[in-house]
């Protein structure tokens, strides 16, 4: 077994245990529960099983992919800059998404969750990134660029579904804290081949990103073009944030926090950062989810806020940890 596969077995073992604990919570008390999760072809008619697993189970499975897809999204987002803070989030990015799929939805050209949508969402996304990648001329200058970016295209989105009446365009609000409860099976079958895709392409493009730390004049030399290495990045990037944000909406933190902890426990390599990225991702918005569910019952919280509380505090230690002194 390999040094990878022995690290990330346990990563997956949490990831399976958190997903049967969260089918096995909701708002609806389900008889003999275990006996419809441990047999998923059991008494498929019955309202148990329906319950578990055509709402509670594409609800986990969502959890999974799209925390995965943030931490990759994040990691990447972080190597292709050189900048730890960089984030979906902070590069405009997730605010394009946004932005591209409110333009969809009100010239009536997509419907929320459609492949059209995901479309929308990842052009809105990488015109973003490029916007704020093209106008910054250091790394000081590329966060302070992507806030103020992500500040007028959150602006401009929030004043659009204020000012019209269309309840499908208003509907979209709830983008603000990001939301699992409306992910449906169809909507998986969207999601997952999107992003598997797109995580199989970061992880192919990976050991080039491992490169951009020598800077661009050294990669020159070695015969490699850091600016396409970029270019490729943030679509693999606005790919992944944009199939998210127009299934469930932004959901704040994760991908800033995961790539960091990732990097932390099991190094720098991009390759192997991919891989983990993903994995703590899924844990973190799995355990999100679930209390999001589980905390004050039958009321759901926002699973930003709690992706926030618990993802804030773990990079915090972290980065503590690391040792690393403020010069």
């Amino acid at each position: 077994m390999t040094e990878l596969a022995k690290r990330l077995l346990p990563l997956i073992l949490a990831i399976a245990a958190l997903a049967l604990f969260g089918l096995s919570l909701g708002a609806t008390d389900v008889p003999h529960m275990w006996k419809y999760i441990l047999h998923p072809f059991l008494e498929q008619q019955s309202s148990a099983h329906q319950i578990i697993w055509q709402i509670r189970a594409p609800r986990v499975a969502a959890a999974i992919l799209i925390g995965a897809a943030l931490g990759i999204s994040g990691s990447m987002a972080q190597s292709s800059t050189n900048n730890p803070l960089a984030d979906p989030a902070i590069l405009g990015t997730s605010a394009g998404a946004s932005l591209g799929v409110l333009i969809g939805v009100v010239t009536n050209l997509v419907s929320v969750g459609s492949v059209g949508a995901v479309l929308c969402a990842a052009i809105g996304a990488l015109a973003a990134t490029l916007l704020t990648f093209s106008l910054a001329r250091s790394a000081l200058q590329l966060i302070t660029i992507g806030i103020g970016v992500s500040a007028i295209l959150n602006a401009i989105v929030g004043i659009t579904i204020s000012a019209i009446s269309r309840p499908e365009a208003r509907s979209i609000s709830f983008w603000s804290f990001g939301s699992l409860a409306l992910v449906t099976p169809k909507n998986l079958f969207i999601l997952a081949p999107i992003l598997i895709c797109g995580g199989v392409c970061a992880w192919s493009v990976a050991p080039r990103l491992d490169l951009l730390s020598l800077g661009d004049a050294s990669v020159r030399h070695i015969g490699f073009n850091a600016q396409r290495i970029r270019l490729t990045s943030f679509a693999i990037l606005a790919t992944l944030v944009a199939a998210t944000v127009s299934t469930v909406g932004s959901i704040a933190f994760l991908a800033l926090a995961a790539p960091h902890i990732a990097r932390f426990i099991f190094g720098p390599r991009n390759r192997n950062l991919v891989v983990y990225s993903a994995s703590v991702g899924a844990i973190i918005l799995l355990v999100a989810d679930t209390a999001s569910r589980a905390l004050i019952p039958p009321i759901e919280l926002p699973i930003g806020l709690l992706t926030s509380l618990i993802g804030a505090p773990i990079l915090i230690l972290t980065l503590k940890r690391s040792g690393d002194v403020w010069r």
